[in-house]
């Protein structure tokens, strides 16, 4: 089947991943650093106390993820979905409010917890089990939310701060979480049932048996996986987190970076459909095996040039690795390990994204205030990946006759 048909046929459920990807966009990195000057400035922190600071709360998120993930396995999206925009509504209102310094890893925590991981746990999970033939084009559909949120939120709400206070802008982000209900509930109403059968061999994972998230963490392809599944989420949040920085050590304007984000945006979303698309037809090991070659490339060139152009360049080949992280770990997950436990497996990797994201900032505010830029700090971020995918193709080699054998 065809994209388009694709899209129009199940345009209904996909519809559900793409408002719950969207509307995460409140929790993510993305969206909160664009505050960052402003809540620096209110609570007295340097760029180390805030980056530990949202190392406190999104670390205390992770750890929570493990077991509020698993509740895929047992509750409907119906009851988890609108519970989570709730959540998220509610943590908005929270930064808002708050008035103290001290309760600001609490105020990381609801809206990282509610927005960077459930809302987009959620998501995955629902792609993966209610897809089974086209899992990767479905995630990737409900992936553009991502892409859509990364653009417009950012934009929108930095034009917006001359006319609204920080404070104001958050409470309507708090009415835009809330707002994203009414059109969830009926959508929810009926949920799809996969067309091939829920036990059969597609939804298999490695040996044709569907793993429990105990037998994962015992086999060493999870633990090759870890660097990988860690990385992106710990680097790329940490570039967006420091962009105001970054702009300042390079020499741009902060409306510079803002201007790259509709190119990256662009990137991305043509990585996650030809992702989407290559995993169907190739399989999920391939493309992991290659996700961090373009990281590579991207943080070398942020290393290597202060020109903007070349900063193009490198937000192009970071975006090609994030657009297929939209699509990857889900279905990488289903193939390898099955569908029948995917929501609580699933939740260890989305744990491991949350804690990479938490420690991304932490550890590069902590240098930049040691007097390592962001910029400096690219070459051994480049390091990093290179060696994150030599372990995730060991891994693979490793992995490739027990995944045949279920096949």
């Amino acid at each position: 089947m065809g994209y388009i048909p694709f899209l129009r046929d199940n345009a209904h459920w996909l519809t559900v991943g793409f408002l719950l990807t969207f509307t995460s966009g409140y929790g993510q990195t993305y969206f909160i650093s664009i505050f960052a000057a402003e809540i620096m400035q209110t609570f007295g922190l340097t760029h180390g106390q805030w980056g530990l600071t949202y190392t406190l709360g999104t670390a205390a998120s992770a750890l929570v993820m493990v077991w509020a993930g698993a509740l895929t396995d047992r509750l409907r999206v119906r009851t988890l979905a609108p519970a989570t925009f709730a959540m998220l509504a509610a943590s908005c209102v929270f930064m808002a409010l708050n008035p103290v310094a001290i309760l600001l890893p609490a105020v990381i925590f609801c809206l990282r917890f509610s927005g960077q991981g459930m809302a987009s746990h959620i998501a995955g999970v629902a792609m993966s089990r209610w897809f089974a033939t086209n899992r990767g084009r479905a995630l990737a559909a409900a992936s553009l939310g991502f892409a859509v949120s990364q653009t417009l939120l950012p934009i929108a709400f930095v034009a917006a701060k001359p006319a609204l206070d920080w404070r104001a802008l958050w409470l309507v982000a708090a009415l835009l979480a809330l707002a994203a209900i009414p059109p969830l509930i009926p959508l929810l109403r009926h949920e799809r049932t996969p067309q091939s059968i829920a036990a059969s061999v597609v939804a298999l994972g490695m040996n044709g048996r569907h793993w429990r998230r105990a037998d994962m963490l015992r086999h060493p392809l999870f633990w090759l996986l870890v660097p990988a599944i860690l990385g992106p989420a710990a680097w790329n949040t940490a570039l967006f987190f420091q962009q105001v920085h970054l702009a300042e050590v390079k020499g741009w304007q902060h409306g510079d970076f803002v201007a790259m984000l509709p190119l990256f945006t662009a990137v991305s979303v043509a990585a996650t459909f030809a992702s989407g698309w290559a995993i169907d037809r190739f399989g999920a090991g391939p493309i992991m095996a290659l996700q961090g070659i373009p990281l590579v490339a991207g943080y070398a060139i942020f290393w290597a040039s202060d020109d903007l152009g070349h900063a193009m360049l490198a937000m192009s080949c970071i975006a090609l690795a994030t657009g297929s992280m939209a699509t990857l770990p889900g279905s990488f997950a289903a193939e390898y390990f099955g569908t029948r436990h995917i929501g609580s497996i699933k939740s260890v990797w989305a744990a491991l994204m949350v804690f990479g994201s938490a420690i991304g900032p932490g550890i590069t505010g902590w240098l930049i205030d040691l007097g390592w830029t962001f910029s400096d700090q690219s070459l051994a971020i480049a390091c990093y990946f290179a060696l994150s995918s030599v372990s995730v193709i060991l891994g693979i080699l490793r992995a490739r006759g027990t995944l045949s054998a279920a096949a």
